[in-house]
């Protein structure tokens, strides 16, 4: 494994991004990609999307929303969504995303990073405490909010 960096969505990586695959029973979890990067679209001066980079080959994508101004706490600071390859995962790819994530919360001055997830059965619960996320609430959907405080 090269050294893992992160870049920013682009035009020459969103193709690569749009096409990681996922082991069997993940899709469940996971909106598609594109769900994701409308959100620039949407919210350009607050979303905050990179694409996980190991030598030249698209490996992972994490997306997350820093707006220090939106009412509800558990979106000021939130991880969106967070892909990595199939063939990638249980490399570090995911916990290096994450770490980065955190890092840039820091640098905006956040005090928490939140993570909004539906728990289940080979879903992302085991990898989001494993990275440090802590269960603190629960939406009126049914799904675990969790953090990490910063």
């Amino acid at each position: 494994m090269a050294e893992l960096r992160l870049v920013e969505l682009s035009a020459s990586t969103i193709v690569a991004v749009n096409n990681m695959s996922l082991k069997p029973g993940q899709e469940q979890f996971l909106a598609p990609v594109s769900y994701g990067v409308a959100a620039t679209v949407v919210n350009p001066q607050t979303t905050w999307q990179r694409v996980v980079m190991d030598g030249d080959e698209v490996v992972g994508f994490v997306s997350a929303n820093f707006d220090p101004d939106e009412p509800e706490e558990h979106f000021r600071s939130v991880l969106w969504r967070i892909n990595v390859d199939a063939d990638d995962q249980g490399r570090g790819v995911g916990r290096f995303a994450v770490q980065k994530l955190v890092e840039e919360a820091r640098e905006r001055g956040m005090e928490h990073v939140y993570v909004i997830y539906e728990a289940g059965e080979g879903g992302p619960e085991a990898f989001f405490s494993r990275v440090g996320f802590t269960p603190v609430d629960e939406t009126e959907y049914g799904e675990v909010v969790a953090e990490i405080r910063l």
